[in-house]
Parts: C-alpha cells; sequence; structure tokens
C-alpha cells in the first residue's frame, strides 16, 4: 500500500473526527433501543483509529468510580506469531512511569524524608559538576525537577549512532549511574530554574536517585513495594520481565508509511527506570487508575498517597509549551486551552473541568492515561505501533528511544478531544 502524503492524512483525520461527533451526538440523542451506549461508540471509534493509523495492536479501558471496568482489545501483540491482544498482554507504559516517581517523591515528602523545595543536589551531589550560567546549582530543587523546570535536556542519552543498523553494542539508554554522572560535566542548564518549562527525561533519572539514597532501595524494589504491591499490581514489573511473564509480553514496531520494522523485545531502561521502566498489562493498570479516581473510605489508597498530595501534584503552575515548538501531544490542550505542568501530571482544563494526563512513547510503544478528576472517570490507551513520521531503519538491532508519534497522525490526540468531548461528560460520577 501506498504511503499517503501527510496532508492528505490531517484532512482525513479531520473528517473522520467531525463524521464521527455528528455520529455519536445523534446516537447519544436517541432514546430507541437500537441506539448505541457511548462506549459502544468509542469501542468503535478505538478500532477505526488503530485501522486508520497501522497499529498492529492495542488497547483501551474506562474505569469509573464504583463501576467494573470496560476494556476492549484490537489487534495483534506480535505480529509475526499472530499472538492476539488480550487482557494478559503487557506493553510498555513509558514515561507513564514518570507519574508514579512523582508519587514515589510525594509519600518520602509526606513522611518527612525531604521538602520539595530542597535542592537536588542535596540528595545528588554530582549535580555540582553541571554548568550553571544562572548562578549556583543549589537554586535546582526537586520541585522544579518534578515540573520539568529545572532547565536540563530532555535526552539522557545525547549521542546517538550514526547508522541504526550497526547499532548492537550501544546499551538502549545508560545501564548504570556512573555513565550518566560522567556525562554531568558537559551538561548545563539552558535557562533560569522555574522560568519556564522544559520536557526533561534527565531530570527524572535524578528524581529516581533522589529516592534510592533517600530510601536505600532501588527505585525498582521502592515502587514495587510502596505502590505496586499496596494496589494490588501483581503482574507489573520495570524493564526486563520475569519468566513467568515472558509469554505476555508484546511486540513493538515503527511504522513509516508502509514500511513496518520490529522493534527488539523486553529490552531493558537501565538506570533510566525512574523515567520511562514501567511494564503491565491493562488490568493492572486499571487498579492505578482507581488509585488515582479515589474511592471513599479506602484506607489502603490514602496509606499509598494522601488526596490532599494528590490535588497538590494535580495543581497545574507553569504553562506545558515550548516556544516556537509545535505542540506534541503532551502538549496539546483541547478547545484552545493549553495544559500546565503540575507535580509529574499534565493538568487540563476546559470549559470549567479539570483533566489530568500523562503520555508515553518508547520503543514503538505509545500510551495514554487521563482522568476526569470531577467525574471520577479514568481512560488508558496503549499501542504497539508508532508512526514516526519518519524513515525506519532497515533492521532493528537497537531499541530506539524517545519514539515519539508523528502529531499528524497520533491516534491519542483523537481520542482524547472524544473522551473530553462526549464520554466523560456521559460517565462523570459513574452514572
Amino acid at each position: 500500500m501506498a504511503s499517503m502524503p501527510p496532508c492528505l492524512m490531517l484532512f482525513r483525520a479531520i473528517i473522520f473526527s467531525a463524521l464521527f461527533l455528528f455520529q455519536l451526538n445523534s446516537a447519544c440523542t436517541q432514546e430507541t433501543a437500537a441506539s448505541r451506549s457511548p462506549i459502544d461508540e468509542l469501542h468503535r471509534r478505538f478500532d477505526a483509529e488503530l485501522i486508520a493509523h497501522g497499529v498492529v495492536g492495542g488497547g483501551f479501558t474506562l474505569v469509573r468510580q464504583g463501576k467494573p471496568a470496560e476494556a476492549f482489545f484490537a489487534g495483534e501483540a506480535n505480529r509475526e506469531t499472530h499472538e492476539r491482544v488480550d487482557a494478559a498482554t503487557t506493553y510498555n507504559w513509558a514515561s507513564i512511569t514518570k507519574t508514579m516517581t512523582a508519587i514515589a517523591i510525594l509519600q518520602l515528602r509526606d513522611r518527612g524524608k525531604l521538602s520539595l523545595d530542597d535542592p537536588a543536589v542535596k540528595y545528588v551531589p554530582e549535580l555540582r559538576q553541571v554548568h550553571d550560567g544562572f548562578g549556583s546549582i543549589d537554586a535546582v530543587t526537586i520541585r522544579e525537577l518534578l515540573t520539568h523546570s529545572a532547565g536540563f535536556r530532555n535526552p539522557t542519552w545525547p549521542w546517538d549512532c550514526d547508522d541504526a543498523k550497526d547499532c548492537d553494542w550501544q546499551p538502549f539508554e545508560p545501564t548504570k549511574w556512573a555513565q550518566v554522572a560522567a556525562m554531568l560535566p558537559y551538561t548545563h542548564i539552558s535557562f533560569k530554574p522555574g522560568s519556564k518549562w522544559s520536557y526533561s527525561n534527565l531530570g527524572y533519572v535524578f528524581l529516581g536517585q533522589v529516592i534510592e539514597r533517600i530510601s536505600g532501595d532501588d527505585f525498582e524494589v521502592y515502587v514495587d513495594e510502596n505502590i505496586l504491591k499496596p494496589l494490588g499490581m501483581t503482574e507489573s514489573y520495570f524493564d526486563r520481565a520475569p519468566y513467568f511473564l515472558e509469554s505476555h509480553v508484546a511486540a513493538s514496531y515503527l511504522r513509516a508509511g508502509d514500511k513496518l520494522t520490529p522493534q527488539p523485545v523486553n529490552f531493558d531502561t537501565g538506570i533510566t527506570t525512574s523515567n520511562s521502566g514501567l511494564k503491565a498489562p491493562i488490568t493492572d493498570m486499571e487498579k492505578y487508575a482507581r488509585f488515582l479516581i479515589g474511592a471513599p473510605g479506602n484506607e489502603r489508597y490514602e496509606e499509598v498517597l494522601k488526596g490532599s498530595s494528590l490535588e497538590e501534584a494535580w495543581t497545574g503552575v507553569l504553562p506545558a509549551k515550548q516556544e516556537g515548538q509545535p505542540a506534541t501531544p503532551y502538549t496539546s490542550g483541547s478547545h484552545g486551552s493549553p495544559p500546565q505542568m503540575g507535580l509529574g501530571f499534565f493538568v487540563l482544563n476546559v470549559d470549567g473541568h479539570r483533566y489530568v494526563y500523562h503520555d508515553g512513547d518508547q520503543g514503538g510503544f505509545s500510551a495514554e492515561l487521563i482522568v476526569d478528576t470531577g467525574g471520577k472517570c479514568a481512560a488508558m490507551l496503549v499501542v504497539n505501533t508508532t508512526d514516526t513520521g519518519a524513515q525506519a531503519a532497515t533492521e532493528a538491532t537497537h531499541a530506539v528511544s524517545n519514539t515519539e508519534p508523528d502529531p499528524r497522525s497520533d491516534l491519542r490526540l483523537a481520542i482524547r478531544a472524544t473522551l473530553i468531548d462526549s464520554f466523560f461528560a456521559a460517565y462523570a460520577g459513574g452514572k
């Protein structure tokens, strides 16, 4: 099948969205027995979007307070073996991991182990090697790392291979802290800390080090003991799968036009686990979503993190945008409402309603978590195929980090708009 020009893809997406919303509004206003429910219409939309974007496989779930989750799946977990996606399929949730890193930091704050306004260098003294042309490195706080306003670069690993076909000798991400520390003398602060927003994976690697050095546990162990296990997320883990879950790991792919390039399966995110290492099936992520939307009288949720601390995380503190840069799924609002950055969560206010979300992109996986905080609903979307809009390697010997989809062909934006415009309103408050 020939590649479709980007302008034609965008036009088709706009027409499809308009037709869908017209059909949805018609369906929701009919009182006949034959009319479809909003979730049925969303299921149809999900299937159509996966086909339109050439996605190999993926899943979606809608979680409401006090109600069973409503999930559906489509396509293949592995194109080569034709294994179908199901509820047990495990995906890399990539940067959605950052929301758990933020929760871990807030846990430590609530237990009196740190202050969000502490200098990051207090816990990670190696940061004193960083060049800060705006003043003392002591001005960089834990809060600024959480809000991506500390001035650090985005990539953890600032170099790449000349030829991706000959890259198997290079790690996917730095495997040891010593490798990141060795780059700190060549790292600089790019703007006055706290003055603006600029997404930084590296900043969340530093937060992972703060968690490890205060708790005495590896990041993975701390999160497993303090978030995953208390929430009953027994099939979630970091990086490579335990042997008894290996058969559930989804393969992943990069798409460029009609070319599909497999990515290495079961890869290790190394020292950057606190940035993007979470692996989980949708059934476990439903448990995480239930914690985020809360449940009256659930003491375990309060033990994981107080509701007031979640509210603090969901308070926007600065605009999540970069001047002169095109919007991405992370920075795209709805109806002209630009998102703000909270503590590890993006915050979007639309017509008086607040939504918090985070996206994830890595190694061919694309995911989104979005919460309607007032309506006590949450939705999660994850797929194992990323259309980057760029030419893919002819062979995959090395997983590609930061594989952001081309914004013109990102199905998450279409699904997010539909959720905000139609579904959250229909399902608010568990109705």
